[in-house]
């Protein structure tokens, strides 16, 4: 009985410490990455719609507008009062609206982040303990606070993804306590995370189905999903805008549809009547789809693999990954990753607790398997570590070897120190363009868009152009030689800045270390114009001497 109370509490304190570690690490680098500029996009996105929902303009944001279809395919212009709903149905995210009202800036949304999955964490040790004996949920838990699809989309903007584990680990303990009204308030919860949650729910359903544990509620689960999210974005979200079906479906599912637009439906009968397209897209390509899948089973010592529970659930959103286009559903250190966590991990907690219903407990696992596994969650952190996700190591992990890309911390944060007084000089309620990374720290008002975007549409319904813009060449400078993006919009923002200052509608106010600062309808600082002009000068050195290193390289 000692040893079974010392074993409990000593498994307690590990996973105590590994949820600490975890928490602290990843927040201490999170902030490290929005604090020196390297949160990007989403993170201003998610920041303006809570902004705007504290403010009582419930989920818009001119930075999705700026994404919509009517932006980017018909060539309107970005709304002000445009609603992301549209887009991604995202209730889920009012819970957490009274928090960012307390603390109303964009890093609040990054403790939220890492608290949510640092909690999802000790849910899932609960809901181990349930089947298990303490130290095997404890080795679970730190498989979980090690998996590389755990930690890569913690390092990331905030996204709506973070809330899934907690709310479905959450769902699985109420079912195996048998508290249903809990249970039914969390599938909810669930489904109002994004319009495509019901496919991890729907997962759920399918399991209590096949296991027979308890079927009419895995079938009255799989209903609620499927008619939910059919009815959201066929019925629901084209209400705000037509996103969805013309943006989003398509992007990720045109394979399957006939036409430029396609509702959820039409793609789910594209699949069904090609089912041969289907399946080669599920497995193309195929390296990268067995790369993933290990990766996935890599902290649990692979498993997943073998646990029918697994595949079950986690199953539904690994096929809405699969079936899709885009080299980014492959990548495990982004936000979709964390779809597939939850079932994985619980299929691996029924697999074991199989296994120690079939043999002495004290015996699971044994210890070379527990070495075995040890070494999977070592190499499961050296494959993150070594991927650098969302740029989070830069400054340890070189963005790219050839040719070499290397920013050092110290260099970086000198340049944030003279970035930071141009960005002072910009009013709290100013409207504003700025480059992408610079986005996040100015998203806390109502008109911004990514430059050189800069004309957008007003309350009163009138297009108007910014009053100042923001951009960071130095950075597009230093990472142009290595990455094709960076080095084409270096190449459209110089010479619209240029445009800009000679046609006098925008002067130039601020230059420091390449970042230039423009005002409408003011003079030139003159002394700011002599460092933009010398900038300038030394990109279009640097842009002749690419080339004729090429050149050069093609002879030989």
């Amino acid at each position: 009985m000692k040893l079974v109370s010392w074993q409990k509490n000593q498994s307690l304190r590990v996973v105590l410490v590994a949820a600490i570690a975890f928490f602290v690490l990843c927040l201490l680098f999170n902030l490290h990455r929005y604090y020196s500029f390297y949160a990007s996009y989403d993170q201003g996105i998610f920041n303006q719609v809570f902004w705007n929902s504290m403010h009582g303009r419930f989920f818009q944001s001119s930075l999705s507008s700026a994404l919509s279809t009517n932006v980017v395919h018909q060539g309107q212009v970005p709304e002000v009062y445009y609603h992301r709903l549209g887009q991604h149905f995202t209730p889920a995210l009012l819970l957490w609206l009274p928090i960012y009202a307390l603390f109303p800036y964009p890093v609040t949304l990054t403790f939220l982040q890492v608290t949510l999955v640092t909690g999802a964490g000790l849910v899932l040790y609960i809901l181990s303990r349930h089947y298990l004996q303490p130290p095997l949920s404890a080795m679970i838990t730190i498989s979980f606070y090690c998996a590389n699809a755990v930690i890569g989309p913690t390092l990331a903007n905030f996204h709506d993804i973070c809330q899934i584990p907690i709310f479905v680990f959450s769902l699985l303990l109420a079912m195996e306590k048998r508290r249903w009204s809990l249970f039914w308030i969390l599938a909810i919860l669930i489904l109002a995370v994004r319009e495509d949650a019901g496919v991890v729910l729907f997962g759920v359903g399918f399991y209590l189905i096949l296991s027979k544990r308890y079927p009419k509620i895995g079938l009255a689960i799989c209903t609620l999903s499927f008619v939910y999210m059919v009815a959201l974005t066929n019925l629901i979200m084209p209400l705000f805008s037509e996103d969805i079906s013309q943006r989003f479906m398509m992007e990720r599912f045109g394979q399957y549809a006939e036409g430029e637009e396609a509702s959820t439906l039409e793609i789910i009968w594209g699949m069904i009547s090609n089912p041969w397209r289907l399946i080669g897209e599920i497995f193309t390509p195929f390296f990268g789809t067995i790369k993933y899948l290990l990766g996935q089973w890599l902290p649990l010592a692979f498993v997943p693999a073998v646990a029918p529970a697994s595949w079950m659930i986690a199953g539904f959103p690994l096929l809405k990954l699969f079936s899709a286009q885009g080299l980014s559903v492959l990548s495990i250190t982004i936000r979709y990753a964390m779809t597939v966590v939850p079932g994985l991990f619980y299929g691996a907690i029924l697999w074991w607790a199989k296994k120690e219903s079939e043999v002495e407990s004290s015996q699971i696992p044994s210890p070379k398997f527990q070495r075995f596994w040890v070494v999977c969650i070592c190499l499961s952190l050296f494959f993150t570590f070594t991927s650098n996700p969302n740029r989070t190591f830069y400054f340890l992990v070189p963005d790219s070897v050839q040719p070499w890309v290397y920013v050092p911390a110290h260099q970086q944060w000198q340049h944030v120190s003279q970035m930071r007084p141009l960005l002072a000089k910009i009013p709290d309620d100013a409207s504003v363009a700025a480059t992408t990374y610079i986005i996040p720290h100015l998203s806390s008002r109502r008109a911004i868009l990514r430059f050189p975007r800069m004309q957008f549409r007003n309350d009163a319904r009138e297009v108007e152009k910014v009053e100042y813009i923001i951009v960071d060449l130095w950075r597009l400078n230093r990472y142009r030689v290595a990455f094709k993006s960076d080095r084409q919009r270096l190449e459209k923002i110089v010479p619209r800045i240029e445009e800009l200052y000679n046609s006098g509608e925008y002067g130039i106010t601020g230059f420091a270390d390449g970042v230039v600062l423009m005002e409408k309808g003011v003079v030139s600082n003159l002394d700011a114009v002599g460092g933009w002009e010398n900038f300038e000068e030394g990109v279009r050195r640097q842009e002749s001497g690419d080339r004729m290193k090429k050149e050069e390289e093609g002879v030989q």
